[in-house]
């Protein structure tokens, strides 16, 4: 919890301070896809080391302790520019937690055990998410920006002492075990953490390379390009989000309350999500799923379009909410489709490709939403961002006729 409180925390306040430092949407961008980046990287250089020398509490430790510099330092200065800096090693380090959390509640717990532990973790790291938010709300009526950092390295030192207690010894699960279990993967894609269990080779990416060739190697590949698509639309919107809302004059109080509501109804809709695609199955909730997510996309575009800036909180509250709703189910649905077309024998690598696609998609996503906003204005970028989402539809939809017509010929 404390863990999550200070990355959901240092997510939120970092692109206001940006604007509270003079910066724009370009410098929020430009931090968000340094930092983005760096995640990446880390979770390949992390998972690398867990495998290699089995110490999860010095990983821990050192993660966590790294999150705190990195949040007294961002209390300090006054750069946008050293924050660009900050942001990197932020990254970089506090991604290092996420392979230990997972392999250590493989090892804690029997196998059939996996789906309940992994489940309780995500309630309790929503709800540390949850806390944060609220501890911005309230504490936007009494300080500004800058001690909220405080916060955050104070919450991040709490999690560096309870993950001394951690125990060096015990079971050594290597990190590719998390490809072969449908419950490790959920949680994984669901808290948009990437994996990478063997490093890759361009041979490996060679299904999606065939469909820029005109040809369909594997049906796989057509998913990997719709979740490219994906989580590039959706990160536009993420990236955009916050300076969006204080374009349209919120104060940084309504800003994370907007995120807590949002909180709130994720973790609602994880309680929900499970029966909703077990009525209409993973394919269907995988295409339902980007209803809701369009929808947000649009509703802040229209709402400018025809409002003439005046948006209101419930329609942002709206627009947020349809977004996590949507995710919590696509996540959970597209994980099961996922675990399902992995051969025997190739999960690390179709794994490690999915993580890497997913990274650029996320990366790029941040990238290009400082520059479309200047050039095309909010509404525009939105427009975008829907049509980008409308895409991976389209693309969902045709890497399930063609695997239903594979399969009829096989």
């Amino acid at each position: 919890m404390p863990s999550q409180i200070t990355a959901q925390g240092l997510s939120t306040v970092i692109p206001l301070y940006v604007i509270f430092l003079g910066g724009d949407i370009g410098e929020v961008a430009i931090i968000s896809a340094l930092q983005n980046g760096a995640i990446t990287i880390g979770s390949l250089a992390w998972g690398r080391i867990i495998d290699r020398f089995h110490s999860k509490r010095p990983i821990l430790v050192t993660s966590f302790l790294f999150v705190l510099l990195c949040s007294v330092g961002m209390y300090f200065t006054n750069s946008v520019y050293v924050l660009y800096l900050l942001a990197v090693v932020l990254g970089f380090f506090m991604v290092a937690r996420s392979p230990v959390t997972q392999l250590l509640v493989m090892e804690s717990v029997q196998k059939n055990l996996w789906s309940w532990l992994f489940a309780r973790t995500s309630i309790i790291g929503s709800l540390g998410m949850l806390v944060a938010m609220i501890i911005g709300t309230v504490g936007s009526f009494y300080f500004d920006l800058r001690p909220y950092f405080l916060i955050c390295a104070a919450s991040s030192g709490i999690a560096m002492i309870l993950s001394m207690s951690v125990k060096g010894d015990g079971i050594h699960i290597e990190r590719s075990s998390i490809a072969h279990s449908l419950h490790g993967l959920r949680y994984s894609i669901s808290n948009h953490h990437f994996v990478f269990p063997k490093f890759l080779e361009a041979y490996d990416f060679r299904h999606i390379i065939a469909l820029f060739k005109g040809k369909i190697s594997n049906e796989i590949g057509i998913f990997y390009l719709a979740s490219f698509f994906f989580y590039f639309g959706s990160n536009v919107y993420f990236t955009a989000w916050t300076p969006f809302l204080k374009n349209q004059h919120f104060s940084n109080g309504d800003v994370f309350l907007n995120y807590a509501i949002q909180m709130v109804t994720m973790l609602l809709v994880f309680f929900i999500a499970p029966k909703i695609i077990s009525k209409f199955g993973e394919e269907r909730s995988t295409i339902l799923a980007h209803i809701p997510r369009i929808l947000a996309v649009l509703i802040p575009a229209i709402s400018l379009f025809f409002m003439a800036g005046a948006l209101g909180f419930p329609v942002t509250i709206t627009s947020a909410c349809l977004m996590v709703i949507a995710f919590s189910i696509f996540s959970t649905s597209s994980s099961v489709i996922f675990f399902k077309s992995i051969p025997q024998g190739f999960e690390g690598k179709y794994l490690g490709v999915n993580s890497a696609v997913t990274g650029v998609g996320v990366f790029a996503g941040s990238l290009v939403t400082g520059e479309l906003t200047k050039s095309l204005g909010y509404a525009a970028m939105f427009v975008t961002a829907s049509v980008v989402l409308v895409v991976s539809l389209v693309l969902y939809q045709t890497y399930f006729r063609y695997r239903l017509s594979h399969d009829k010929t096989v």
